[in-house]
């Protein structure tokens, strides 16, 4: 039986420390394959990726990944607790032993700690997250008022920084769910995951799409941070598509749909709360950017990131209730192969006959609620290209899975 490690991705793009990550992972886990599931064309903290997760799966298959799935969309763009249940819960139903993911800290028996602690005094923590989120304050910053009540805020474990509370997210979701997976974690090297400026060979994705946006110019970071699978992927979307994707292009799109819907109808998308419809309403005319919008709607209890993903379910027609339902499931319903070397398919070849769920390589193989999402995240992605690119780009969801020798 094969040793299979899962690694939580994004891979926006794939960079030397995602190489790194691959090279430790497997290194630690002795893990004979590495399974990666990444968010789709839209990410967790609610942009659209720079290029298309097809582009993105070949460069990580090329940095030694062996098989890539795709996060279903009604986990990709969520808060950390969701995202780690579908990416786990993904993981899980693929069979791996452990997993492994990167974090400031770089001490999983700290993150085992932090969870016993919290778990201890749960109570105490619920009531102070609660009475914070209450009293107006965001999400991140009721939980991190919350760990402080509990003497969780000088430990090892930063709960401030990103990876941190998503590696926290990973460990809880395998203790309480899945005790058998063996958590694992890395440091990150080198720099802070919103660097703005790339520095080395080892720089963090935020500063390569920076630069990436900015100049269009592939040179200025394929030299330091980048692989050369990474440099011929940016590339080939280009030319492509005719562009890199950014949240400005698709403002007009999401600016008209606001400015002709009811606020009523506003309300019935995800992430549209306690009157959040009214405020982005409100702005839409007077913003002349995405930038500016999210600017004049962000308040303390509002984080950009959380109206990022708002705005993504607004634009991609995504209600509640269509969230919800899959949510109220116990796992994911599917597998989806976006991409895989001959070692993953050895490896899927000798496992598919004992999976759970169905083992999927084209959105419409089965009828699937979630599936459907998936189509229509797809469609709202491609939607800023021309007809003719939109199309063949498009057409890729019906292929199978990248196969690479």
């Amino acid at each position: 039986m094969m040793n299979a490690c899962g690694l939580v991705v994004e891979y926006n793009p794939f960079h030397n420390g995602h190489l790194y990550h691959i090279q430790e992972a497997k290194r630690i886990s002795g893990a004979d394959v590495m399974i990666a599931v990444m968010s789709g064309n839209f990410l967790q903290r609610g942009e659209p990726a720079i290029i298309d997760k097809f582009h993105r799966a070949r460069a990580a298959l090329a940095g030694g990944a062996d098989i890539i799935l795709e996060l279903p969309f009604c986990y990709a763009v969520q808060s950390s607790e969701w995202f780690a249940k579908g990416a786990v819960a993904s993981l899980a139903e693929a069979g791996v032993s452990s997993i492994c993911f990167g974090s400031e800290s770089g001490d999983v028996d700290a993150f085992l700690k932090v969870y016993n602690t919290r778990e201890q005094n749960t109570n105490l923590y619920q009531e102070v997250f609660r009475s914070n989120l209450d009293n107006g304050l965001s999400f991140p910053e009721a939980n991190r008022a919350a760990y402080r009540a509990i003497g969780l805020d000088n430990g090892k474990v930063d709960l401030s920084q990103p990876n941190n509370i998503l590696g926290f997210s990973y460990v809880k979701e395998i203790i309480e769910k899945y005790p058998t997976i063996n958590p694992l974690t890395i440091k990150r090297t080198s720099n802070h995951y919103h660097d703005q400026e790339v520095r080395g060979k080892i720089a963090s994705a935020t500063s390569i799409r920076k630069h990436l946006l900015e100049d269009r110019k592939i040179a200025n970071v394929a030299n330091q941070a980048i692989t050369k699978a990474t440099e011929h992927s940016l590339k080939s979307y280009a030319e492509k598509s005719g562009l890199w994707h950014a949240w400005e292009q698709y403002f007009p799109y999401l600016q008209y749909k606001v400015l002709v819907s009811p606020a009523e109808e506003l309300a019935l998308y995800h992430g549209v709360e306690e009157g959040l419809e009214n405020r982005i309403k409100k702005f839409a005319t007077a913003a002349g950017t995405m930038n500016e919008w999210l600017s004049l709607v962000k308040t303390k209890r509002y984080t950009w990131t959380r109206l990022q993903r708002t705005f993504v379910h607004i634009l991609l027609n995504i209600k509640k209730e269509e969230i919800k339902a899959l949510h109220d499931l116990e796992s994911v319903s599917y597998l989806r192969v976006l991409g895989m070397n001959q070692t993953g398919r050895k490896y899927l070849n000798h496992v598919k006959k004992t999976l759970n769920v169905p083992l999927i390589t084209r959105i419409y193989q089965e009828e699937n609620q979630a599936l459907l999402l998936e189509e229509r995240a797809a469609q709202g992605y491609y939607s800023v290209l021309t007809p003719e690119r939109r199309l063949a780009l498009f057409q890729q969801e019906m292929c199978g899975p990248i196969i690479v020798e």
